[in-house]
């Protein structure tokens, strides 16, 4: 279920799968950030991704930055990107630290946040959702000045309602 809510994001600092130094303070200064952590073992977080990916690419035009966050290896986290076709920016948050993982107080993947500007969470998912995955492209849209909103499922195609995480 999705939570709306204005608490202060973690702070963190990782590399992307291309060796980039990603820091989410510096993010912000763009704009709003998605922020999915997963793993790759995990079957929800393969159901989830493909969504967004399609949600990015709806809104990569605009002031939001997606951020994969990986619990797994580069070699593993490189080929869950592949195979799910994911080109928004993944950081890797590897045993034994789980950097950002910890910080959020993760209890399941994929958690996904919508982080406004201001570093506040503006909304919290756990597992998946439909209607928490419409309401975060709504969000996203909103922000946007043009304020046009595309959907994210196509039309007739089956997409379940919940999975847990």
């Amino acid at each position: 279920m999705a939570l709306t809510c204005d608490i202060a994001a973690p702070q963190f600092g990782l590399t992307t799968t291309t060796g980039k130094p990603v820091v989410l303070s510096e993010l912000l200064k763009r704009g709003p950030a998605v922020l999915a952590f997963f793993k790759v073992s995990c079957p929800v977080c393969q159901y989830t991704f493909p969504y967004l990916e399609r949600m990015w690419q709806v809104h990569k035009t605009e002031a939001v930055s997606f951020l994969g966050i990986s619990q797994d290896s580069l070699a593993d986290t490189q080929a869950f990107m592949k195979k799910y076709g994911i080109t928004f920016p993944v950081v890797l948050d590897e045993a034994p630290r789980y950097i950002a993982s910890n910080a959020y107080k993760l209890t399941n993947v994929p958690t996904i946040y919508l982080i406004d500007r201001a570093g506040d969470i503006q909304v919290s998912s756990v597992g998946w959702a439909r209607k928490d995955m419409e309401e975060l492209n709504m969000k996203l849209s909103m922000m946007d000045p043009a304020n046009q909103q595309f959907a994210i499922f196509k039309p007739g195609e089956e997409v379940a309602e919940f999975k847990a995480g």
